[in-house]
């Protein structure tokens, strides 16, 4: 059942940034001929609203293939008025731009409604506590709830952590104890730890994990927006920031996933309740966005590369440029799934 929801999760995902592609090239009057979900042989079709919608073979991705547009094949254009190739850049940048942000809006929709159903987030109470470490020293033990931190009350592991990393000097930590409250002073050290692209980082910490103990976060109306929107930036950041850390070489290739790991960290989010399908369905949006806005030829943002660049020099990029790229795109493209493939089974391997 779980593996089901997550073939549902990841096909959500793309209908919704192929409804952007087909609802923008539908406003600006290109000729939509097939609406795709999954690719290779076709399972279920039916032709409405001028289109041929369907679901095939391969749930792996899908695709809006409008007239005058083939990316197998650069060269087969159409000069008719409701053609993609008569488009201004203008316009066919609109459309390019319309498949990813559909993506960014839905992963705002689904934070907005993880905000409304409150969601659960990690609460200050201390689990292990490390030998010889500051909060060893000062006395901390495991299920102390930290209640305030130099007078600045805490209600978050979160809040808790970051003023840990930024503290200048020693801190006066109120704990709470078998329902007794208690003063501990201590004074965060530099160690050494990994961060969440599992990079060797030097931090200030005092030595302590959490308990996992979890509470539900009330929001006021009011903040609910303002929630979502967080999530959203902070999700295409962390991203972003992933992908410039991988072609840099800063974080190993081994970490790139391919799509057995979104299909069994969702199937694992499932297990662990709906509220964490919303989480890392929103999660994966952002990454579907994010993606198809990199300048490769065989992605959103490599046909938006080539209309930039008409747009600036008053002319098309030559036809042998353009097929040269393409190709050379899908085999990035291909190399970079092919990658994630191996990974994934590497890892299921052990």
């Amino acid at each position: 059942m779980s593996w089901l929801v997550s073939l549902l999760v990841l096909s959500g995902l793309i209908f919704f940034h192929e409804l952007g592609h087909y609802l923008a090239a539908r406003f600006v009057g290109v000729y939509v001929e097939v609406f795709s979900i999954g690719f290779g042989k076709k399972l279920f079709s039916f032709h409405k609203w001028n289109t041929q919608w369907s679901i095939s073979a391969i749930p792996l991705g899908g695709y809006v293939k409008m007239k005058g547009q083939d990316d197998s094949d650069p060269t087969n254009i159409s000069l008719d008025d409701d053609s993609y190739n008569t488009k201004t850049p203008m316009q066919k940048i609109f459309i390019l731009l319309a498949g990813p942000f559909a993506n960014f809006v839905l992963a705002f929709f689904l934070y907005f409604t993880i905000a409304l159903g409150g969601p659960n987030i990690l609460s200050p109470v201390i689990g292990n506590v490390s030998d010889d470490s500051p909060a060893f020293v000062a006395g901390l033990e495991s299920n102390d709830t930290v209640r305030s931190i130099n007078g600045v009350a805490i209600t978050t592991w979160k809040e808790m952590a970051e003023i840990i990393s930024t503290s200048d000097g020693s801190l006066n930590l109120e704990i709470e104890r078998a329902g007794f409250i208690e003063f501990k002073t201590l004074t965060p050290k530099i160690t050494e730890t990994t961060n969440m692209f599992n990079e060797v980082i030097q931090k200030k910490m005092i030595g302590i994990g959490s308990a996992g103990v979890s509470h539900k976060l009330d929001l006021a109306p009011s903040d609910t927006l303002s929630y979502a929107t967080e999530q959203t930036i902070f999700a295409s950041t962390m991203i972003f920031t992933g992908l410039k850390k991988l072609i840099m070489g800063e974080v190993p290739a081994k970490e790139l996933g391919g799509v057995i790991s979104i299909v069994k960290l969702t199937s694992d989010a499932t297990d662990a309740g709906w509220m964490s399908v919303l989480f890392f369905a929103a999660l994966i949006s952002v990454n579907l966005g994010v993606l198809n806005l990199l300048p490769i030829p065989a992605l959103d943002g490599g046909h938006i590369m080539f209309n930039l660049y008409e747009l600036i020099f008053r002319r098309e990029a030559s036809e042998g440029v353009i097929i040269k790229l393409t190709i050379a795109g899908w085999v990035i493209l291909f190399s970079l799934m092919g990658l994630g493939l191996y990974n994934d089974v590497t890892r299921l391997m052990g």
